[in-house]
């Protein structure tokens, strides 16, 4: 597993995940000038976190996505040992 290039957006944004802190795609923006949180998302989620996307409603009624790392899941821990097991990844 190759590590998060520390001098990229992407970094950033995962740092402050390891924190415990949940993320909106505007709080990413106006931090980090992300402008789509959901790519930068998949990249850390590539490094093997489990980041997990949760909605909310915000004050204003506007439904929000939220990112935050988590605990894997014992099924998701299980589907990455049966790719594994088939070949599907190194």
């Amino acid at each position: 597993m190759k590590h998060i290039n520390p001098e990229t957006k992407t970094f950033r944004v995962f740092q402050a995940l390891q924190t415990g802190a949940a993320i909106t795609p505007a709080e990413a923006n106006k931090r980090f000038g992300v402008k789509n949180l959901s790519a930068e998302v998949s990249r850390i989620r590539q490094h093997g976190f489990a980041v997990y996307a949760n909605s909310r409603k915000a004050g204003n009624g506007v439904q929000v996505t939220e990112y935050q790392i988590g605990k894997p899941s014992r099924k998701l821990v299980a589907a990455g040992y049966l790719a594994m097991s088939m070949g599907l990844v190194d």
